[in-house]
C-alpha cells in the first residue's frame, strides 16, 4: 500500500446502475481488477498499483457532469479502440493539447471520462 500524499487526489467513485457491465467494461478497456464488497454486493473496489484506488457506487441514475477523471495511456490510439470493443463510446477525439494528446469517452453507463498520453 503507497502512502496518502495530503492534497492529492486518492480515491475516485464512480456511480454505476451495473456492477456486472461496468466491471466487464473498464477490465476489458483498461485491465483493471475488482474487490466485491458487501452481500449485494453494495460496493465494488477498484484495485490499482499500490491497492485501491476506487471504487463503482450503486445508483438509480447515472448523471453527468461530476469531475472528470482522466486515466493516462501509453498508448492513446490503442487505448482509444479498447474502450470501443469493450462497448463505450469515444465522444471527443482524440485530439491535441498543450503537453499531449487526449480522448474523452462514455462508459456503459453514461459516465464521462477522459485519457491522455503525454505522446
Amino acid at each position: 500500500m503507497s502512502a496518502q500524499t495530503h492534497h492529492a487526489l486518492d480515491y475516485i467513485e464512480i456511480g454505476v446502475d451495473d456492477f456486472a457491465a461496468a466491471k466487464a467494461f473498464y477490465g476489458g478497456a483498461f485491465g483493471w481488477t475488482f474487490t466485491d464488497y458487501g452481500p449485494g454486493p453494495a460496493y465494488v473496489g477498484i484495485n490499482g498499483s499500490g491497492g485501491e484506488v476506487g471504487g463503482f457506487r450503486l445508483t438509480d441514475e447515472v448523471s453527468a457532469g461530476g469531475p472528470l477523471v482522466l486515466l493516462y495511456s501509453d498508448d492513446l490510439d490503442a487505448s482509444a479502440q479498447a474502450v470501443r470493443d469493450a462497448g463505450g463510446s469515444v465522444v471527443r477525439g482524440p485530439y491535441e493539447f498543450p503537453g499531449g494528446r487526449r480522448f474523452h469517452f462514455h462508459d456503459p453507463a453514461g459516465n464521462e471520462l477522459g485519457v491522455w498520453s503525454a505522446g
